[in-house]
């Protein structure tokens, strides 16, 4: 049987004592127990964090790697895909997954957001959950909003959440169904 697949976006500079790590590992424990495979850049802070959860819990997690990183991924991986290149990565990070939930990052993980979110404005993929957990999300989005031209249909698809809990709950509700 196929797991479908989750992707995680999230920080790579975070640290173990940071609050987004101990979010992304509850992510990975309550999507593994749900059946999900998880996938993720492949390496360190909210990538390990995630993968370590799904791990504990006996998930799968696939790493989507660029060879022109020197870094090692993460030791929770059960797969790896490398790709040479960063619109490559993006592109399996995207295409493999019938949901997304993006944790506190940096402009690596604001390219992902904004690239998954471009993609379902122009119905380039099916509609399926972007998730963004935390208060960070919501003053980036209303910054936007201000200084961009984001309307409320584009927000519209969107969902906020403030716990692992309430992300793997929207993951639940809003990826049944979706075709890969």
């Amino acid at each position: 049987m196929v797991q479908p697949i989750i992707t995680i976006f999230g920080g790579s500079k975070c640290t173990e004592s940071a609050p987004e790590y101990a979010q992304a590992e509850r992510i990975g424990e309550l999507l593994a127990e749900r059946g999900f495979t998880i996938c993720t850049g492949g390496y360190l802070g909210v990538m390990e964090a995630a993968s370590r959860g799904a791990r504990r819990r006996g998930g799968r997690v696939l790493g989507i790697v660029m060879t022109q990183f020197t870094a090692e991924p993460n030791k929770y991986l059960t797969d790896k895909v490398a790709t040479a290149h960063f619109y490559e990565r993006l592109q399996h990070l995207i295409t493999r997954s019938v949901g997304f939930i993006a944790l506190r990052g940096g402009m690596g993980t604001v390219t992902e957001v904004a690239l998954v979110w471009n993609k379902l404005l122009t119905r380039v993929i099916e509609p399926r959950p972007l998730v963004l957990l935390g208060q960070c999300w919501r003053r980036v989005v209303d910054c936007w909003r201000e200084n961009l031209v984001v309307s409320d249909e584009d927000v519209q698809l969107l969902d906020f959440a403030d716990t692992p809990e309430q992300a793997v709950e929207i993951i639940l509700n809003r990826s049944r169904g979706v075709n890969l």
